[in-house]
């Protein structure tokens, strides 16, 4: 989705706090417009069922299934291993597109080890395709809403809109009493499962972004190693 915002391809786009945060950064011509998700992502940590692997601390010296490079998924091993101490070389990086891709990497061992968004991969580790190691929580709120500079300035009014729609229909949805259940129809999950995600998660009613959390984002990822400049708020943010 960066790459999409950056070809024009896209103009508005919702995407994880901590790559859109790293792309602008390096260059993406594009602004964080408002907050979608309060909460924090619980990313799970998971091998192959046949991979000796059992223990969360074994994995940083192993291979790595990602998305794409820039990704969530490629990130969030680089802070997690840099907070407990530990580095990761881009070598240990095996790119497989997509969930499927890493369950199929995954179990042919081809790969150690993949971070992916818990509750979406509950159903894998419940048939015993995967081994739940641990989790990994993101130290601030996991989505934001994100448009490009040109079409900001452009659009400013439609945004504003479709934002106030947006934060419209998640409080909505946050309050509705069968939220859960249409969740769990749609998405073929266990209604257990939704109903820990669904309590679990706040999505935003407003763009309020403030500093700290940027500033959280950015020291983060600047003590990884995968920006090395602390930008401005007014170059990642632009409040309509």
């Amino acid at each position: 989705m960066t790459k999409a915002l950056r070809n024009n391809e896209v103009d508005v786009c919702i995407l994880l706090t901590e790559g859109i945060i790293a792309d602008i950064v390096n260059g993406n011509p594009s602004k964080i417009i408002g907050k979608y998700i309060n909460t924090p992502l619980i990313w799970g940590v998971y091998t192959g069922i046949k991979n000796k692997i059992d223990y969360y601390g074994e994995i940083y010296d192993k291979q790595y299934a990602i998305s794409r490079f820039g990704s969530g998924s490629h990130l969030m091993p680089i802070v997690d291993a840099n907070a407990k101490g530990f580095s990761i070389n881009e070598n240990q990086f095996n790119v497989i597109k997509n969930l499927d891709g890493a369950i199929d990497s995954l179990s042919k061992v081809e790969t150690d080890v993949f971070y992916w968004e818990k509750y979406t991969t509950k159903p894998f580790v419940d048939n015993k395709t995967l081994k739940h190691l641990g989790d990994y929580i993101t130290p601030w709120p996991c989505f934001m809403i994100t448009a490009r500079d040109s079409f900001i300035e452009s659009n400013r009014s439609e945004l504003r809109q479709m934002l106030d729609v947006i934060y419209f229909t998640t409080k909505q949805f946050m309050g509705a009493t069968n939220s859960v259940e249409e969740v769990s129809k749609r998405y073929d999950q266990k209604q257990n499962d939704v109903e820990q995600w669904f309590y679990s998660t706040e999505w935003s009613g407003n763009d309020f972004i403030s500093d700290k959390m940027l500033n959280n984002v950015v020291y983060t990822l600047n003590k990884a190693g995968i920006i090395n400049t602390k930008p401005q708020k007014k170059h990642v943010f632009n409040r309509l």
